[in-house]
């Protein structure tokens, strides 16, 4: 049977699952040029797994190249099947303008689809947009709000930008504690910037307000980061 007249139904399980893993195990080594062949017949016949992961190599100029529009065909192709990495990686594209007119309206819409799925990374997107007025009215409180649910799933970047409120009392009490705490697990997850930060609060702090943000963050790590 041609290539051409193939459907999702004539590929069985076993057969995507190949298919789709072998690309996926070349993404990881750096041969993306066996990702986009394995993927792409996938992804012409509809598979949003694979049209996710061709909208990426086209997005970051992997095995082929760059190409912002392209990128942004395949993640809408992908977005309109409800596939929330897909949603998320169109929400950058147009919150940063990259092969569409940038829109944050479009932006936030995108991301709260990703977000309402689970989407850790949508969720911190969206908490940046409401901490610094992006598309909406700025509302502190809010951004918290959609930091705590990614910080729940462990995502690094809420954690840190969770801490800097607490630093700067935006949408919570000022509390240097609570601050230094999430700096400290964003540490732990690899921030860079959590460590900045963990130093510019320590300043302010006393030790026993150290030890008593050092466990609390080992209390909230042992609990997976609930109830934070």
């Amino acid at each position: 049977m041609l290539l051409g007249v193939l459907t999702m139904h004539d590929i069985d399980k076993f057969e995507h699952d190949i298919m789709y893993n072998n690309g996926k195990d070349a993404y990881d080594i750096g041969d993306y040029a066996t990702s986009l062949r394995e993927w792409k017949p996938l992804a012409e016949l509809g598979d949003a797994d694979a049209q996710t992961g061709i909208g990426d190599l086209y997005e970051k100029g992997f095995g082929v190249i760059q190409d912002y529009k392209s990128a942004v065909k395949w993640f809408t192709l992908a977005t309109e099947q409800g596939d929330e990495l897909a949603q998320n990686r169109l929400g950058l594209m147009y919150a940063q303008g990259l092969g569409v007119l940038k829109s944050n309206k479009t932006a936030y819409k995108l991301f709260t689809l990703s977000a309402e799925q689970g989407n850790s990374d949508a969720q911190t997107s969206i908490g940046k947009m409401y901490q610094f007025g992006f598309g909406v009215i700025q509302d502190y409180k809010t951004a918290v709000k959609w930091y705590r649910l990614a910080v729940e799933q462990g995502n690094v970047f809420a954690q840190y930008n969770l801490g800097l409120n607490y630093y700067k009392g935006q949408g919570v009490i000022q509390d240097n504690v609570y601050a230094h705490m999430w700096a400290n697990i964003s540490v732990t997850n690899g921030s860079e910037t959590g460590g900045k930060l963990k130093d510019v609060v320590e300043e302010k702090m006393t030790a026993s307000e150290i030890a008593e943000a050092q466990k609390l963050a080992s209390e909230y790590l042992a609990k997976n980061y609930k109830d934070c």
